[in-house]
């Protein structure tokens, strides 16, 4: 089966809370019946240096959930990564921003990890750089929060099967 598109998962510098989000929307989608088991999940981020160790705590908090996310390295957002994404979601609202900044023509399917959680939800995720493991855990918390919310949305923009 040819690959239908891309979920695209964007932070700052891709080396803490999109590879997160990545691991745990793939773990997620694994779950789900096709299109959606097929989709695959890349991660990137709008200030990049590219090839960045993934951050220890990001690892160890992915661990406690029985994900391996430590061979992960950085890669900036780019055109293509775009071109080929059904649904990007952001981390927070300043993401957006930069995407709809930088890239010509802006791209329409751009939104917020937490977009589609109920109104009195906190729609951004906070960056754990640098912090303590356990912003880390509740990072990557408010994701798996989220993650229900994301695959009904993900069945409205999946390609259907023929």
């Amino acid at each position: 089966m040819a690959t239908p598109g891309i979920i695209l998962t964007v932070c700052t510098a891709n080396i803490c809370r999109s590879p997160m989000a990545q691991a745990l929307l793939q773990h997620a989608l694994k779950a789900q019946s096709e299109p959606l088991k097929s989709l695959q999940v890349v991660s990137a981020g709008v200030a990049v240096r590219p090839g960045d160790k993934v951050s220890e705590n990001s690892v160890h908090a992915l661990k406690k959930v029985g994900l391996n996310i430590a061979d992960h390295s950085s890669q900036p957002l780019t055109r293509d990564l775009l071109d080929r994404a059904l649904a990007v979601f952001c981390m927070t609202e300043s993401h957006r921003a930069m995407i709809q900044l930088t890239f010509d023509p802006v791209p329409r399917n751009v939104y917020l990890f937490r977009e589609f959680m109920p109104r009195s939800a906190d729609k951004e995720i906070g960056d754990p750089y640098g912090s303590p493991l356990i912003h880390y855990e509740a990072c990557r918390d408010e994701m798996v929060e989220a993650i229900p919310s994301l695959m009904e949305f993900l069945k409205t923009v999946a390609p259907k099967q023929v």
